[in-house]
């Protein structure tokens, strides 16, 4: 990395109907799997005004299968389109006492979102199945003409890609559907 160079974050989500017919032409075209299938919790933090939200911030601790990340996201930007945003993440050793770093930092958790995720790496990508409360998706995270290929061989269409984050699309189903739960979870087993 040159001096200056920021890390970056350049993908597409789009919904995907038929995670399986994905995973099955994943398979087909000889992808390795990177991640089984595991539960992911994304917990969202912000100090009390919002401001890093309002500056296109994100700030997540995530809970991945027993491993604990902390990601710093900068404001997104659009160019052929997909999504390119700075992200800078580090693992951390223990889940809870990072939340309480934070906390004593003076951030809250503002929105938790949940999803089963399984990773592949094909063609230069990382490509995520994830299956999430408010439906299917795919992520590919790659050069944009590798995600283009990618998108390609899965028989999705470039013009269905979202240029939205889970919590946003939540907030946009929520207005919808105020009867949904503030965070973006699956329902509890009793």
């Amino acid at each position: 990395m040159s001096a200056g160079a920021r890390p970056e974050e350049i993908e597409v989500k789009l919904p995907c109907g038929d995670l399986e017919g994905a995973r099955r032409r994943l398979e087909g075209a000889g992808a390795r799997l990177r991640a089984a299938k595991h539960d992911e919790s994304n917990d969202l933090y912000d100090d009390p005004e919002g401001r890093l939200e309002r500056a296109g911030h994100a700030l997540r601790l995530r809970d991945a299968g027993g491993k604990a990340l902390l990601t710093f996201k900068g404001p997104a930007r659009f160019e052929r389109g997909v999504k390119i945003r700075e992200e800078r993440e580090v693992g951390v050793s223990d889940h809870a006492e990072a939340a309480a770093i934070l906390a004593n930092l003076g951030f809250t958790r503002r929105f938790r979102y949940e999803k089963r995720r399984e990773e592949w790496d094909f063609a230069d990508c990382v490509v995520a199945l994830d299956e999430t409360p408010i439906g299917a998706f795919v992520e590919i995270e790659g050069d944009p003409g590798s995600i283009r290929r990618v998108i390609a061989l899965l028989e999705l269409d470039f013009a269905d890609a979202l240029p939205y984050s889970y919590a946003r699309l939540y907030s946009l189903k929520r207005q919808k559907d105020p009867s949904l739960p503030e965070d973006m979870v699956f329902a509890r087993r009793e």
